[in-house]
């Protein structure tokens, strides 16, 4: 089995991939999601961050809906073009894909809507009408002999004692015990938008942190915090240290492209599709027998 691996899209998916779909062979595209852009980045990070602020409470509802919509619009382009590849398309949301948020922290403070207006799950009833793209968070899906378990995206490690972080493990946890067999014989994939926490491919970049810096304007103590730091997900580095799938596909940290080893499990992280960049993966019998980078790799 190949597996093309492409995370991070943000309204983009080259066309170059369709070829090397064909060319390749491959057998099944596996999705890491972050759909829209996030155009108005520059201006979320100016107003919001670390502040418990909505954007739409600065800018105004008609201003901040127009740039959610235009968002929306350009993850749609995106998912257009992925959904006409010849082969299945799995996927998880991402982060920016505005999936619920309680997954990892019981937190509700980033939970605040908009009145008249919620851009929450919209995005995936749009993913709804694409039918070669099938959606996997915190669920399973089978392609051949193999069991795919995923999870949704967040954008932080999380908070372990957290009743939605223990809730959302137990779901993980009820279906890595139902496929026991076959991830012992290595024939379970874990995905997760966010790769796991504390490996080579979560750490982020000083350049990410410069941005941030730039964008609020001032010296942010939690900007300075994270700076260099490990910032993967740490619900997924869990499961992978007690259930040890045989690979775990993740993204989000885009400058940390590359793989890694947590004892039998090999970890990949392949770099921001809209960059150009991609993984292949080839599977037989269990085995991991190639791993190919697609554009720059750390």
């Amino acid at each position: 089995m190949k597996i093309l691996v492409v995370g991070d899209f943000h309204g983009e998916f080259p066309s170059k991939f369709n070829k090397i779909i064909n060319k390749e062979k491959m057998d099944l595209v596996v999705s890491l999601g972050d759909y829209p852009p996030f155009h108005y980045r520059k201006l979320w990070f100016k107003h919001c961050y670390g502040k418990d602020v909505e954007l739409w409470e600065i800018i105004g509802k008609s201003k901040y809906k127009k740039l959610v919509m235009k968002d929306l619009k350009m993850a749609e382009n995106a998912l257009k073009k992925l959904n006409r590849v010849k082969v299945p398309v799995f996927t998880v949301l991402g982060n920016i894909d505005w999936p619920s948020f309680d997954d990892v922290a019981d937190d509700k403070k980033n939970a605040k809507t908009m009145p008249n207006f919620d851009r929450k799950d919209k995005l995936a009833k749009i993913m709804k009408k694409y039918k070669n793209i099938n959606r996997f968070d915190y669920k399973s899906l089978r392609f051949g002999d193999y069991f795919f378990i995923g999870m949704r995206g967040h954008s932080f490690p999380g908070k372990v004692k957290s009743k939605a972080f223990r809730r959302h493990k137990k779901i993980l946890e009820k279906l890595f015990k139902k496929f026991r067999k076959e991830n012992k014989d290595g024939k379970v994939i874990f995905v997760s938008h966010n790769i796991a926490y504390n490996t080579k491919l979560d750490r982020l970049s000083l350049k990410a942190s410069k941005f941030a810096l730039k964008s609020a304007g001032k010296k942010h103590t939690k900007i300075l915090k994270i700076r260099k730091r490990h910032y993967g997900s740490k619900l997924a580095r869990r499961i992978i240290d007690k259930y040890h799938p045989s690979l775990h596909l993740g993204g989000h940290i885009h400058e940390s492209l590359g793989k890694d080893k947590l004892k039998r499990t090999i970890i990949i992280n392949p770099g921001a599709v809209h960059e150009g960049k991609a993984a292949i993966v080839e599977i037989n019998e269990g085995k991991i027998k190639k791993i190919k980078f697609l554009g720059r790799k750390r």
